[in-house]
């Protein structure tokens, strides 16, 4: 028999709020399932490979919705990276799996945390900054990282877009404009697509306009628009927009998502909330509170957590959780916030996010609870490989 039995490890659930002892069967890179302890013998006399988990918490691998991995890299100056495009706001055509390097040591120093998937998106220079795709963690060409491409298009609120344009003095400069080059740029690709519809097969033997082509799918609800927003209002503009056009939407950071979260929780509208241990260097982060992770969530609101790499390093994506624990935030809140929460983030729900049967074996085996300081990850899997091994653990 083929396959990776982890016998007696604390399986941890957060969205059930379980943490029980038990036999974990991982095959194909799958999740097979929980075993009796009748089964799990049975597997190891079938010649399974047994792996002692009794030491060790075992959790889903982390996800982190929302960081730059190789983009802007680690060591190297900030205008060296490749995330913003800053000569046109409306940049919907590039993709970003273009300019990941999976050298960056942020992806061994993310499994080394325990992270095994993230979505890597552009910049906020611009409104429309391009398409997001979602990769793992291990590996050396990005085409076979890829989970989901395109997993997102990125768009921008507030003082990012507007200041960038505002210092080359060109439009959008206000909040308003920023507002109307995202409406003016849908309503092109609307027209675009009917046009398209119109001529048939023909449509596309003419000049391709490939930023209005990009946008389509956005248009359709096939790709998400994912909105850097951290005031209320700027939020609110984005929901008017995403309800003009039929849009499916998530909020990307949500600063100030306690002002309006009845809103966000009525509407199920899903938040990546961070980062949250950051300094407030600008006027729309005044009120960034890392307690307001836990008030979101008690409001019903959908939280993931972001570390918005290289904003927080992704190797303290822990660290980051564990301060919303101490916060306020709910322990399991915590972890779900970077599993199971995180996947549905990123509509990966039913492959990502938990150790439930038919689940990529993506997991990490923990030292103790994942939220405590001293807590490390003795082993991250991905597809059923271990990719990260800490040293002097024995599998």
């Amino acid at each position: 028999m083929t396959g990776i039995l982890l016998r007696n490890g604390l399986l941890c659930d957060p969205r059930r709020r379980t943490r029980e002892r038990g036999h974990l069967l991982l095959d194909g890179g799958l999740v097979v399932g929980r075993l009796s302890d009748e089964e799990a013998l049975d597997a190891e006399k079938r010649g399974c490979h047994v792996i002692d988990a009794g030491p060790f918490w075992v959790t889903a691998g982390l996800i982190d919705v929302h960081t730059h991995l190789g983009l802007w890299e680690e060591g190297a100056p900030e205008e060296e990276g490749s995330g913003n495009e800053m000569t046109s706001p409306v940049t919907p055509h590039l993709r970003v799996v273009d300019a990941v390097n999976p050298a960056d040591r942020a992806f061994s120093e993310a499994r080394r945390a325990g992270v095994t998937t993230v979505q890597i998106l552009p910049g906020s220079a611009n409104v429309i900054g391009g398409q997001g795709a979602v990769v793992r963690t291990e590996g050396t060409v990005v085409d076979a990282m890829i989970r989901r491409a395109p997993s997102a298009m990125k768009a921008a609120f507030g003082e990012n877009p507007k200041n960038v344009y505002r210092a080359q003095k060109a439009a959008p400069s206000t909040r308003m404009a920023v507002a109307a080059t995202l409406r003016e740029a849908l309503l092109k690709a609307r027209r675009y697509g009917e046009s398209l519809q119109a001529k048939g097969k023909k449509g596309r033997e003419g000049e391709l306009d490939v930023k209005s082509e990009a946008l389509l799918s956005v248009l359709s609800g096939e790709v998400p628009l994912r909105v850097h927003a951290h005031r209320a209002d700027d939020m609110m503009t984005a929901l008017r927009i995403a309800d003009e056009f039929g849009l499916s939407i998530t909020l990307e950071h949500g600063t100030e998502g306690l002002r309006i979260a009845p809103i966000l929780a009525g509407r199920a509208i899903p938040v990546a909330y961070g980062p949250a241990l950051s300094s407030r260097p600008k006027l729309e982060l005044a009120e960034l509170e890392i307690g307001d992770a836990a008030r979101l969530v008690a409001a019903g609101v959908r939280l993931s957590l972001t570390t918005d790499h290289p904003v927080i390093p992704i190797r303290f994506i822990l660290a980051q959780a564990s301060e919303a624990v101490r916060a306020g935030l709910d322990a399991d809140d915590a972890l779900a916030a970077l599993t199971i929460n995180a996947a549905e983030h990123l509509g990966l729900a039913e492959t990502l996010g938990s150790l439930d049967e038919g689940k990529r074996a993506d997991l990490v085996l923990w030292t103790g609870d994942p939220l405590h300081y001293r807590t490390v990850a003795a082993a991250t899997f991905i597809d059923g490989k271990v990719v990260h091994k800490d040293r002097g653990v024995q599998l």
